[in-house]
């Protein structure tokens, strides 16, 4: 699992010229930092965005954690999120950044059309949603649009948005369970339906075997799940694990 020394930090402090209130040259440009797993993909869109003037990549990285660390470093204006990653997922690394680092604003970038994707990543502070087979055109306007305050969402996905917050009373009582787990709850949930033991979950998340158990009881109750193979299913339905 890639740790901070492999986060790749672009953004560097410049003789002359004046820093901002975070410590950073003011070169008029927009700083971006990239939060995406696929080496090609990330290293794709560093291509694409470096060709505007106007846009600065300050920094990359492959997973959550990492980004976490670099991005309360670096400040960015806005950080392009990937949300299906190793070890921490977009959705929850957006909820640390925007806890956080309020002022930056994140654009998700992704595969996922369904209405949990959606809506999770709303919730979790999303500032826009755009998906991977996005033209570059639509790319450029998502961006320019987030980082002027608004908010942006594919026309592909908008019409799921609307959808969504007209739900029915059952989806309220399937988002309410799951926003009754803690974050460490859910941080247990991926790492079981990862198919790790409560021993490596225990050396993972630096706590005792008895503690990841009581989590494990915890979250299972709350979500009325009772074995393994229910909790893997829930978690890949509800993003935090691929197939």
């Amino acid at each position: 699992m890639a740790r901070l020394q492999r986060c790749s930090l672009h953004g560097e402090r410049l003789k002359g010229g004046v820093e901002d209130k975070r410590g950073f040259i003011m070169t008029g440009k927009h700083r971006i930092f990239i939060v995406e797993d696929h080496t090609l993909l990330r290293a794709g869109l560093r291509a694409l965005l470096t060709q505007d003037p106007d846009i600065e990549i300050v920094g990359e990285t492959d997973n959550g954690r990492d980004a976490i660390r670099a991005i309360g470093s670096l400040a960015p204006d806005l950080v392009l999120m990937d949300l299906s990653m190793p070890g921490m997922n977009g959705i929850e690394a957006m909820t640390d950044i925007k806890r956080r680092n309020p002022d930056t604003r994140v654009l998700v970038l992704t595969i996922h059309k369904t209405d949990e994707y959606i809506h999770e990543s709303l919730r979790a502070g999303a500032d826009g949603y755009i998906l991977k087979d996005a033209t570059h055109d639509e790319l450029r306007v998502a961006i320019r649009s987030v980082l002027n305050g608004k908010t942006y969402l594919s026309p592909d996905i908008s019409g799921k948005v609307i959808h969504g917050y007209l739900g029915t009373d059952k989806a309220a009582k399937v988002g309410s369970n799951w926003d009754a787990l803690t974050h460490r709850e859910r941080e247990v949930l991926k790492l079981v339906a990862e198919g790790h033991s409560n021993k490596y979950i225990a050396d993972y998340l630096c706590l005792s075997i008895k503690t990841v158990e009581k989590h494990r009881s915890n979250l299972m109750k709350k979500l009325d799940l009772h074995n393994a193979s229910t909790l893997t299913s829930y978690a890949i339905e509800k993003g935090l694990v691929t197939t």
